[in-house]
């Protein structure tokens, strides 16, 4: 049986997201997934708020960050990734399809001079299949492209870190309209999430609590098999293409890709400052 980290969430109500702390009990060495930058669009002002409750669970439980983890460039919340970097020391990880992704935006907000090249914001850039370490437990990155073409999942022990790929069965799969995001390629990366084993714990990045529920953020592998109401199992690649097509064209941008797109395709680091000591971001009009 598969090693089984210890694994803490934190969820952003804000941004319906979820932050993790992933650890090994034995070493207290621990990887932090998915961090939330707080910002509030109407005063564009940052602050701590959340990823300070992940540096006390750490601080807490006398963890040492080993990795900072991004499963995708997100669209709907900013990344406090580089926070904690200088926080705690640690690399941060993400696909190395992000480059892809890093030059489509770029291009969108004429920022082509604020990116470093060859992905070179982030720490590390994993390919395919690449194996990790966080303490005794091993981690693989696998490529789970649909949502984003660099989107991917942590298979770390017996859990995975699935990002957008994958919500809670009750409310299905990720939108695949953003730009490179692809519906095909979404149904083939969960076929290949749904092959591991039932018991696997699966962990998303967001809920939305559909029908008023209890906000969740854990599920298993043999749940999302059997109960997924977009992807569920005998669902064919045809009948999957064609619902996500026609649901993401009735979907609204999230209230946050202009800001977050622009700062997480920087590894969570805002724009540089002008000469006036601020820094600024752009709103592209009639681009989106």
């Amino acid at each position: 049986m598969p090693p089984r980290p210890q694994v803490t969430a934190f969820f952003d109500q804000v941004t319906s997201s979820v932050s993790y702390i992933v650890a090994d009990p034995d070493t207290r060495q621990c990887a932090i997934i998915d961090s939330v930058l707080d910002y509030d669009p109407a005063g564009g002002r940052t602050a701590t708020r959340s990823v300070d409750k992940i540096l006390a669970a750490v601080a807490a439980e006398n963890l040492t960050v080993a990795w900072i983890l991004e499963t995708h460039v997100h669209a709907d919340h900013l990344s406090a990734a580089q926070i904690l970097r200088q926080a705690t020391g640690a690399k941060i990880g993400i696909g190395a399809h992000v480059i892809s992704v890093q030059q489509r935006f770029a291009e969108l907000f004429n920022m082509q001079g604020a990116v470093k090249p060859a992905g070179g914001d982030f720490g590390h850039l994993f390919a395919e299949g690449e194996i990790f370490t966080i303490g005794n437990l091993r981690g693989e990155a696998w490529h789970t492209p649909g949502h984003t073409p660099a989107c991917l999942t942590y298979v770390i022990g017996d859990a995975a870190f699935v990002g957008d790929t994958l919500f809670m069965p009750d409310y299905g799969t990720a939108r695949c309209d953003f730009p490179g995001g692809d519906a095909t390629s979404l149904y083939r990366s969960i076929q290949r999430l749904l092959s591991l084993p039932d018991t696997t714990r699966v962990y998303v990045c967001h809920d939305y609590a559909p029908g008023g529920r209890a906000i969740a953020w854990e599920t298993t592998v043999k749940a999302q098999r059997e109960g997924n109401v977009h992807i569920k199992a005998g669902t064919s690649e045809a009948d999957f293409v064609a619902m996500r097509t026609a649901r993401d064209r009735t979907l609204a941008l999230p209230a946050l890709i202009l800001p977050s797109v622009q700062v997480n395709i920087r590894a969570g680091a805002v724009p540089p400052a002008d000469a006036n000591g601020v820094s600024y971001l752009r709103i592209p009009i009639d681009r989106f």
